[in-house]
C-alpha cells in the first residue's frame, strides 16, 4: 500500500482485554452501517481480521486484503452522491482516517502513525471523487441545432425527390418517339456518363491514396501538396488552353490563375510547413490505437459515390426540362451541402474518438461515435456545413484586404472594419467547433464561443490563426481535381469537344468533394489535438510543442508574418 504499517501499544491486564472487547463491538456497529450488499460483507470480514490482530497484539495488514480494501473505497468513490444514503457517508467517515482516507482508523488505546503533511494533501486529493457533471455531459442524449437538422432533412428529402422525378424525366425523354429529344439523350449517355462514372471512381481511389500517404509520410506529404497543387493546376489550365475553344480558355485561365495564388501561397507559408509537420505528427500517433477508425470514412465516401451516380443522371434528365440551367444550379448546390456534411459526419465521428483519449484516455467505440454523429450532432454537422465554408472565405478576403489597406487609402479604408466584423463573427462560428461537439453535444454557436474562448485563455490564436492544416487538406481536394479534369478534358476532346468544358467543371467538382472527405480523418486530428490541448495543457499526452511554439512567437524570433488582427478592446464584447 507504500504506507507505514500501523505501530500499536499493547496493553496488558484485564482492563486491557476488556477494552479491546469494547472496541471490537464498536467496530462490528460501525460496519454493520455500511448495508448489506457484498462488498459491506466484505469490508466488514476484513475489520473483524484487523481488531482480532490488535488483540493479539500483532497488527499485519496482508498485502492481500489491503488492495480488496483500496478498491472497495475507490468503486464507492465512483457512486454518484446521489445514490448513496447519508448514513452511508457518516459510517464511512468513521471508519476512514482523516489523513489518509485509505487507511483504517483503530479507535481505542491504538496509536496510528500520521502522514506528513505533503503526503497528507496527496492522499487527500487522490481519493476526491471525479466530479460526476463532466463525465456524465460526455453522453448527453439531447439533439443539437433542431432547426438546421429539420432544414436538412427537409432538404434532403426534396433532393430525393427531385433526382427521382429528373430520373424519371430522363428515362420519359429516352423512351419518346421524338426523334430529336431521344438522339440527343444517347448523345448524352454515350459522351458524358461514362467519362463522369469513371472521374467518380478515379476521384474515390486519389481520396484513399492521399490519406493513406499523408498518415504514412505526414511531413513528406506536406510539401508534396503544396507544390503539387500548383504544378497540377498550372498543367491543367494549359492543357485547356490549348484546346483552343472559348469556354476551354476560360476554364484554364482560372487553373493558371489559381496555380499563381498556390504558388505565391506555398512560398509564403514554407516557414510554417516545420511546425504544421510537427503537429500532423503528433496528431496522428492516436490513429494507430482504433484499427476501425477509417470505416466510417470508407462508409461516407461509399454514400458519396452512389449518390454523385445518381446525380449525374439528375442532370441529364434536368436537360428535358424546364429551366434547365437554374435546375443544374441548385442541383449543385444541393450536392456541394451534401458532400460537406457527409464530410463533417466524418469529421464528428473521428474527433469523439480522438478526443476521448486525449480527455479520458478511453478507448472508445467508432461504431457507436458513428452512430452519434449520423443522429445526435446531425444538426450541428448541417449548420456548420453551411456556415464555416462562407466565414471562412469571407474571413480570408478580410484579411487579403487588411494586408493591402496601405497601398490605397480610399479603395481599402473600410479594411479594418471587415476584418473587425469577421473576426467577431468567427467567434461564433468556426471550424474549431466541430470538437466540442464531438465531445459534449453542444450547439454549433455555443461551441464555437467555448472552444476559441479556451484558445484565448491559453494565449494560442496565434498558433491556430498560422496553422495550414486546413489549407493542405483544402490544397489536396484541388490536386485531385486537377488530375480529374486532366484526364476527362483529353478524353472528351477526343470523342466530343463540345462537352469538354462542362465535363472538366464537373470532373474538378467531384475529385475535390470525394479527396476532402477522406482528408476529414488528418483534419480532424489535427482540430483534437489544438483543442484538447487548450482545454487540458498539462495532460500526459501532449509534449512541449505547443508550448516552445508560444515561447519563440512571445520572443519575437519567429519569422512569420503576423495575421491581420483588429486592434484589441475595439471589437470585444461589452
Amino acid at each position: 500500500m507504500g504506507a507505514a504499517e500501523p505501530e500499536v501499544e499493547r496493553d496488558n491486564g484485564a482492563g486491557g482485554m476488556k477494552e479491546n472487547e469494547e472496541e471490537k463491538e464498536k467496530q462490528k456497529q460501525n460496519t454493520s452501517s455500511v448495508g448489506g450488499g457484498p462488498e459491506g460483507a466484505v469490508a466488514e470480514e476484513e475489520m473483524e481480521q484487523a481488531t482480532g490482530d490488535v488483540e493479539k497484539g500483532e497488527m499485519r495488514y496482508h498485502e492481500e486484503a489491503a488492495r480488496n480494501v483500496t478498491s472497495f473505497v475507490d468503486n464507492q468513490a465512483q457512486v454518484p452522491p446521489t445514490l448513496i444514503h447519508p448514513d452511508y457517508h457518516v459510517s464511512m467517515l468513521q471508519r476512514l482516517n482523516p489523513t489518509n482516507p485509505l487507511r483504517i482508523a483503530i479507535n481505542g488505546p491504538t496509536r496510528v502513525t500520521t502522514a506528513s503533511p505533503a503526503q497528507s494533501q496527496r492522499s487527500v486529493a487522490r481519493s476526491t471523487p471525479t466530479p460526476q457533471q463532466s463525465i456524465a455531459s460526455l453522453n448527453s442524449r439531447g439533439y443539437t441545432n433542431k432547426c438546421s437538422l429539420v432544414l436538412f432533412l427537409l432538404h434532403m428529402a426534396v433532393a430525393i425527390g427531385l433526382v427521382c422525378f429528373l430520373l424519371f424525366k430522363g428515362v420519359q425523354g429516352f423512351l419518346q418517339a421524338n426523334s430529336t429529344v431521344k438522339i440527343k439523350e444517347k448523345r448524352l449517355l454515350k459522351y458524358l456518363l461514362p467519362q463522369i462514372e469513371i472521374v467518380s471512381l478515379l476521384s474515390v481511389t486519389l481520396a484513399f491514396a492521399w490519406q493513406k500517404a499523408v498518415r504514412d509520410c505526414p511531413v513528406l506529404m506536406v510539401h508534396v501538396i503544396l507544390w503539387s497543387t500548383f504544378i497540377m493546376s498550372l498543367s491543367t489550365g494549359i492543357l485547356l488552353l490549348c484546346f483552343q475553344k472559348p469556354a476551354t480558355d476560360g476554364v484554364g485561365a482560372c487553373f493558371i490563375a489559381f496555380a499563381i495564388g498556390s504558388g505565391l501561397y506555398a512560398c509564403w507559408v514554407s516557414h510554417r510547413a516545420k511546425f504544421c509537420c510537427k503537429i500532423l505528427v503528433k496528431s496522428l500517433e492516436p490513429v494507430s490505437k482504433f484499427p476501425d477508425i477509417n470505416r466510417p470514412i470508407y462508409l461516407m465516401l461509399v454514400v458519396g459515390f452512389l449518390w454523385m451516380s445518381l446525380w449525374i443522371l439528375a442532370v441529364i434528365g434536368a436537360l428535358n426540362f424546364y429551366f434547365p440551367p437554374l435546375i443544374i444550379i441548385l442541383l449543385v448546390l444541393s450536392l456541394a451541402w451534401t458532400t460537406e456534411v457527409i464530410r463533417n459526419i466524418a469529421n464528428i465521428t473521428v474527433s469523439r474518438v480522438t478526443a476521448l483519449y486525449y480527455l479520458r484516455g478511453m478507448q472508445s467505440s467508432t461504431q457507436f461515435c458513428f452512430q452519434r454523429a449520423v443522429t445526435l450532432n446531425l444538426g450541428s454537422a448541417s449548420l456548420g456545413s453551411l456556415l464555416v465554408p462562407a466565414i471562412e472565405a469571407l474571413r480570408i478576403i478580410a484579411r487579403g484586404l487588411n494586408l493591402l489597406e496601405g497601398e490605397d487609402e480610399f479603395m481599402f479604408s473600410c479594411a479594418k472594419c471587415c476584418l473587425g466584423v469577421m473576426t467577431t463573427i468567427f467567434r461564433y462560428g468556426n471550424g474549431w467547433a466541430f470538437v466540442q461537439i464531438a465531445v459534449y453535444g453542444k450547439g454549433f454557436v455555443k461551441a464555437s464561443q467555448d472552444t476559441w474562448e479556451l484558445f484565448e485563455m491559453q494565449e494560442m490564436e496565434p498558433i491556430v490563426d498560422s496553422d495550414i492544416t486546413s489549407s493542405i487538406c483544402f490544397l489536396t481536394g484541388v490536386c485531385s481535381g486537377s488530375i480529374c479534369v486532366i484526364v476527362v478534358a483529353a478524353w472528351t476532346f477526343t470523342v466530343h469537344k463540345d462537352y469538354t468544358a462542362t465535363l472538366s467543371l464537373l470532373a474538378f467538382f467531384i475529385g475535390y468533394l470525394m479527396t476532402r472527405i477522406s482528408m476529414a480523418l488528418p483534419h480532424a486530428c489535427v482540430s483534437c489535438y489544438y483543442v484538447c490541448y487548450a482545454e487540458n495543457p498539462q495532460n500526459r499526452y501532449f509534449d512541449d510543442t505547443i508550448r516552445d511554439r508560444q515561447s519563440v512567437i512571445k520572443s519575437g524570433r519567429d519569422a512569420v508574418v503576423p495575421t491581420p488582427r483588429v486592434p484589441g478592446g475595439r471589437y470585444a464584447r461589452r
